[in-house]
């Protein structure tokens, strides 16, 4: 079975991933990693930064999850991601998404030994 890290790295990392030339970015990845079977992914967002880098964040500013525990961390710096929501005229199994690109500080929850993100939270502007 695939683990809440794989599915993390699956979800939300696009390291080599820059967008920018192609306004079908999200069409494509949404089907490439598997989060348009049996339904459309409503949101997900890709970060364009190193693996390690975003592991990294799991030692970065503790802040609370929006589901109200406490094992989310900010990133200090901004980070290059792109936002991927359905359009509101998608019917699946024809998902079809638009894009958004920002840089942001990402939150992420952590887990496990070792201490690695298994879900995307939020992005947010960095805290001051």
């Amino acid at each position: 079975a695939e683990s809440s890290a794989m599915k993390f790295q699956r979800q939300h990392m696009d390291p080599e991933g820059s967008p920018s030339n192609s306004s079908n970015y999200c069409n494509v990845m949404m089907i490439r990693r598997n989060m348009t079977q049996g339904r459309c992914k409503p949101v997900n967002t890709f970060v364009h930064e190193s693996l390690a880098d975003v592991q990294a964040v799991c030692f970065q500013k503790n802040v609370l999850c929006k589901n109200g525990q406490t094992n989310c961390y900010q990133s200090y710096s901004r980070m290059r991601i792109t936002d991927c929501r359905v359009t509101s005229s998608s019917k699946f199994p024809n998902c079809s998404y638009r894009m958004s690109q920002a840089q942001k500080s990402i939150i992420v929850a952590c887990e496990g030994d070792p201490y690695v993100p298994v879900h995307f939270d939020a992005s947010v502007e960095p805290s001051t």
